[in-house]
């Protein structure tokens, strides 16, 4: 697999930059020259309505070898584990949820994915969907084109390299990488990997708002990293297209990655979360998770969204007779949670790297039995958390477990309804 000190990125998020794999290839002047430089063809790819307000119109313009129109035709592929929308989730009881890690399985990054909750409609734009992966197998000629919605890959384990049409990503556990919805791509693995996914059906993810924190903090645009122009050489390559929550398959004596130049702003990225700067407090009580947002697709009602993606990173904890995991709540959001590495301090046992688990809006949760014993009685002294990630996807909709989610021997964590804190007369 290619070094992560082998490939070259351009740095910013949400800006607008341009690359050529051949120099020369890129337009000078104008978008669409009646001929192109190099006898390539202009494309251009649209992330939002042409319409949309400037601060949030997306669009890159693609210097290929052939046109993406190239495609074939297609056939339904059938894989049975991959669902969106809530009328392809299950009613499950309004408790928590919590799964162990996703076995090993053999295959690819597309065919190795699981979803285990849905909610929204692909077809409304609204909702998403969080499916966990486990692949042994490159797609070394295949692609896969995502019309239903963006997809945010989180790796637990194993290194991954990321081929889309504007260039290729290596990847590791402890970052992130975000593909545009409708960009084809490609996912090699070195041996057996595994890892979460957030297929997000709404708005584009973005970066939060910073309000009173000011102009400095969280994640930094200059740290997410965008792929440079990388086309590789032609071969026969399964498209696989995902649209109205099916998959379909074409083959085309092409392959997709065969943009030369381009440029814009609707650009796959990756981040690494070893560069969040994390806020907390220094006095006492608990500052809401929202300090930990990395990105948000926000929704039409303003602070409620659509997605939003959470990471819990190593950090300091300081707050003075105060109880510092987090507390016993109920929300009007739904969270879906993982774990990439270590212990997570409302979990210390039972909620291994590569598992989940799944709060809904209004159910009530919090810490386990051991950690909020611990926490109720420890010394409060100045200490960090280390060696630890974990993650959320937190909705303002509901979200349904799917069948897999629910009825697949051995999956579900049945140890979790045993993990309260039991009430003490004291306390009562």
């Amino acid at each position: 697999m290619t070094s992560p000190t082998d490939l070259t990125y351009l740095q910013g998020f949400g800006n607008h930059l341009q690359s050529e794999a051949l120099p020369g290839a890129l337009p000078v002047g104008q978008n669409s020259p009646q001929r192109c430089p190099l006898g390539l063809y202009a494309e251009l790819f649209s992330a939002a309505a042409f319409t949309a307000p400037r601060d949030g119109n997306r669009r890159t313009w693609l210097y290929r070898r052939l046109p993406s129109v190239r495609a074939g035709s297609y056939q339904p592929y059938e894989q049975p584990h991959w669902r969106s929308g809530a009328a392809q989730g299950e009613c499950a009881a309004p408790e928590p949820h919590r799964w162990a890690p996703l076995p090993a399985q053999a295959g690819d990054f597309v065919d190795g994915l699981r979803t285990y909750v849905v909610n929204g409609d692909p077809d409304a734009h609204c909702g998403m969907a969080a499916h966990l992966y486990s692949a042994d197998r490159s797609m070394t000629d295949r692609a896969l084109v995502n019309a239903d919605g963006e997809m945010l890959i989180v790796p637990q384990q194993g290194r991954l390299l990321i081929r889309t049409e504007l260039g290729r990503m290596v990847v590791q556990p402890g970052e992130i990488a975000l593909v545009p919805r409708g960009m084809a791509f490609a996912v090699d693995v070195e041996g057996p990997s595994r890892g979460y996914v957030c297929e997000n059906h709404g708005a584009p993810f973005r970066l939060p708002e910073l309000g009173p924190i000011g102009s400095n903090g969280l994640a930094e645009p200059r740290h997410f990293l965008v792929p440079t122009a990388h086309a590789e050489p032609d071969r026969t390559t399964q498209l696989l297209k995902r649209q109205h929550g099916r998959l379909w398959a074409s083959t085309q004596a092409h392959t997709p990655v065969n943009v030369l130049a381009w440029a814009g702003n609707a650009v796959p990225c990756k981040y690494d979360t070893a560069n969040f700067m994390v806020f907390n407090t220094v006095s006492f009580d608990h500052a809401d998770p929202s300090i930990f947002t990395v990105l948000t697709s926000p929704s039409d009602t303003p602070g409620w969204a659509n997605v939003d993606f959470v990471i819990f990173p190593p950090r300091w904890m300081v707050a003075e007779h105060t109880f510092r995991p987090p507390w016993y709540h109920r929300n009007v959001m739904s969270e879906f949670m993982g774990l990439i590495t270590g212990q997570y301090d409302a979990k210390p046992e039972g909620f291994k790297p590569g598992g989940a688990s799944l709060h809904n809006a209004y159910v009530p949760h919090g810490p386990d039995a051991d950690a909020f014993r611990g926490a109720s009685e420890a010394d409060l002294k100045p200490h960090k958390l280390t060696d630890t990630l974990a993650f959320m996807f937190e909705t303002r909709w509901t979200l349904r477990p799917t069948a897999f989610a629910l009825q697949t021997p051995g999956l579900r964590d049945e140890r979790y309804a045993d993990c309260w804190a039991p009430l003490t007369s004291a306390q009562a």
